[in-house]
């Protein structure tokens, strides 16, 4: 009976050490795998996704967790075996990741490993919109309320600003810089803003802030000026010689006469009307009297605030002028327009241009 007993205690020993060998002879992934087959299977047919996310600095464990948690795995402890015979629990980016219950462990656990993770909705801000335009355009893809964004806009103590861009405190309008940016569920609105003045800080750099300062003017009276030149012109090569006109008024102390500040401020006082029609419509005589600071018709100097959101073009203009005497222009009307040194000059393009 004894001997029998040692014998039955020797085959034991030596299948235990035979499965040790297999596993530990790079059979250990065949094992691990044919596991999470059975408890990697998906959870259920359901194909439709869902947004996993993993916060920076999870563990393995808690991905796991969460995933069971969410339904998504029928076991944390199959997905941690996984990760960890693959080498990647470490490694998982974070993000939003779109996954559904038709996945098996496996197919999510090379998901996640990938870092493909799911890209927000895109926002591109034109040059020459208004903090308005932004906000509509956010409300179309159901990402904020106008309210919410403006009110940031206006208010920006919740946005943090780049070390070299002081505002004073001031309203961000003017600095969201054009560009197309990816939006951030996780961190909204404010997130999106201090990406679009990061873009500004990046872009206006030290070179145009000094080119800039040769015209006499900050970084926010280059930005006010850009932004009227923005509005005034769609053409590109005309944009350094809108520039000068402007900065030789400027320096002649003539009122600046801009259409686009008077434009501004008639939808200051609608805006939601103003939303509607594009922020433009023709200026009568009388719109030419209103008053406002922001109507340069009546008061000399720039406006208190930038219009609008220049592009880099505009903002370059100003800090590079053509070297002109111009003091006064009139549309053509074909996109274009005609420049004179003298009033009698100026009279005459009216004539030729704006016939009434």
């Amino acid at each position: 009976m004894l001997r029998a007993l040692a014998i039955l205690f020797s085959v034991a020993l030596v299948v235990i050490a035979a499965g040790a060998v297999y596993l530990a002879t790079g059979h250990a992934a065949t094992a691990v795998r044919a596991f999470a087959r059975d408890w990697g299977a998906p959870v259920s047919a359901d194909t439709r996704p869902q947004v996993f996310t993993v916060r920076p600095g999870m563990s393995a464990r808690e991905i796991g967790d969460d995933l069971e948690r969410q339904k998504l795995i029928r076991s944390a402890f199959a997905f941690r075996l996984l990760v960890d015979q693959l080498g990647v629990g470490n490694t998982i980016p974070a993000g939003d990741y779109e996954l559904s219950p038709s996945m098996s462990t496996e197919e999510i656990v090379d998901t996640l490993a990938s870092g493909h993770v799911m890209r927000g909705p895109m926002i591109t801000v034109v040059e020459g919109w208004r903090a308005e335009e932004i906000a509509q355009r956010l409300q179309a893809l159901g990402l904020v309320d106008t309210g919410t964004f403006l009110q940031l806009v206006h208010q920006p103590d919740g946005v943090a600003l780049p070390p070299d861009l002081d505002l004073g405190g001031e309203a961000l309008n003017g600095y969201l810089f054009p560009a197309t940016y990816e939006w951030d569920r996780h961190e909204g609105a404010a997130a999106l803003l201090h990406e679009m003045l990061q873009v500004f800080d990046q872009r206006v750099d030290a070179g145009i802030r000094a080119r800039l300062a040769k015209q006499g003017l900050s970084l926010r009276q280059g930005v006010i000026l850009a932004s009227i030149v923005e509005r005034e012109t769609a053409r590109a090569d005309e944009r350094p010689v809108i520039a000068s006109v402007y900065l030789n008024r400027l320096k002649a102390g003539m009122a600046l006469q801009a259409d686009p500040t008077v434009q501004y401020a008639i939808d200051a006082s609608d805006p939601q009307r103003a939303l509607a029609r594009g922020f433009w419509r023709p200026l009568s005589v009388d719109d030419l009297k209103i008053d406002s600071p922001f109507n340069t018709y009546r008061t000399t100097g720039l406006p208190p605030e930038p219009i609008c959101n220049p592009g880099l073009d505009s903002i370059e203009a100003v800090a590079n002028p053509a070297e002109t005497d111009y003091l006064y222009f009139v549309a053509r009307g074909d996109g274009s327009h005609a420049f004179a040194r003298t009033q009698e000059e100026h009279a005459e393009n009216v004539r030729r241009y704006q016939p009434q």
